[in-house]
This record gives C-alpha cells, sequence and structure tokens, in this order.
C-alpha cells in the first residue's frame, strides 16, 4: 500500500524520512493532489539504469531498422569508414 503523507509532514522531516526504504516510496501531496516523491537512493540508480537501457535499446531498434532498410555493411567496410589502421 502506498505511503502518502501531506507535503505539511515535512515539518517534522526526519520521521518521514525514516519511512523511506528501498521499494517503499513516500509520495506528499498539497491540497490532496500529488506533489513529489522521496525514494531510497539505490532504487533511484536502477530507475536511472532502466532509463538509459530503455534509450539505448530504442536507439538500437533506431539503427537496426535504418540498416534493414538502407543495408548492411561488412566489417572491413566498418573500417574503412572509421579509419581504422591494422
Amino acid at each position: 500500500m502506498p505511503n502518502i503523507k501531506p507535503i505539511s509532514d515535512l515539518r517534522n522531516y526526519t520521521s518521514v524520512l525514516k519511512e523511506v526504504k528501498y521499494g517503499e516510496r513516500v509520495y506528499l501531496t498539497r491540497n490532496g493532489v500529488g506533489e513529489c516523491a522521496i525514494i531510497d537512493m539505490k532504487e533511484l540508480d536502477e530507475l536511472d539504469k532502466m532509463v538509459a537501457l530503455r534509450g539505448l535499446m530504442k536507439d538500437m531498434d533506431r539503427a537496426k531498422a535504418r540498416a534493414d532498410r538502407e543495408g548492411w555493411i561488412d566489417a572491413d567496410e566498418a573500417e574503412r569508414i572509421l579509419g581504422v589502421v591494422d
């Protein structure tokens, strides 16, 4: 069950922060409307990694679609384009 509190509870922020654990966010509301959330740093790091991975996967999907549409090149051609010298 979500832990939802009015933002005014931050007057005693120590007690609010004690309730924040991995997987147990504290949601803060203002006038009954969601305003912000407090989450564990480890959970935030994992969320950032998932967002970055999703972006990478989208880029790779676009690159594959373009290669399927425009054609693939072999390793020798890639090295020539990149200027790799033996």
